[in-house]
């Protein structure tokens, strides 16, 4: 016959069974939730048998991952298209609530893609001043996500105009108005 142990059981343990550190201050919830992206980028480009440096950084209360290519490699071209950037991240925002049991706004940039694209989003910003200076009253912008609006707003303010974003879902967009 065996014997039985006594094991003292932890009062709380998180969704995935690890043990909450009820002193943790947000900075560890942060590196955790970087850790998880990050090693859950990390699998893909295993998988997918593509090379890439993955930094983690902190932004405003948002962790940011960025997967750079090796120099002299240019595997992560199809990996940095807008959609698959934003497939990818929602991905990886997943696998931390999977992880975490918490909802995880990290961003995700592959190959300069946010560059990139804020480039473009610049360039639909001037082109909607120059509408209004040209007597427009208003200049609505295509739909995006909820970071690209953002962006969007923040440099419309900067050009001295003003901004809000109308519609709902995957119509959701931004309108410049003279401020």
């Amino acid at each position: 016959m065996s014997e039985q142990e006594t094991v003292e059981v932890p009062e709380t343990i998180d969704a995935t069974g690890a043990v909450e550190n009820e002193g943790a201050d947000e900075l560890d919830d942060d590196a955790d939730e970087a850790d998880v992206a990050a090693d859950y980028i990390e699998e893909l480009l295993d998988i997918a048998d593509l090379d890439g440096d993955i930094d983690i950084d902190d932004r405003g209360n948002r962790v940011v991952i960025t997967v750079s290519a090796p120099e002299g490699s240019a595997g992560l071209r199809i990996l940095s298209k807008p959609d698959t950037v934003t497939a990818l991240q929602e991905l990886a925002r997943l696998a931390v609530q999977a992880r975490t049991g918490e909802f995880s706004r990290l961003i995700l940039d592959i190959g300069g893609s946010r560059d990139a694209r804020a480039g473009e989003l610049a360039a639909l910003v001037d082109a909607a001043v120059r509408r209004l200076e040209e007597g427009a009253s208003s200049a609505a912008l295509p739909p995006m996500s909820s970071y690209e609006r953002k962006l969007v707003h923040d440099l419309v303010a900067e050009r001295g105009y003003t901004s809000e974003s109308e519609g709902e879902g995957a119509d959701r967009h931004t309108v410049v108005r003279r401020g």
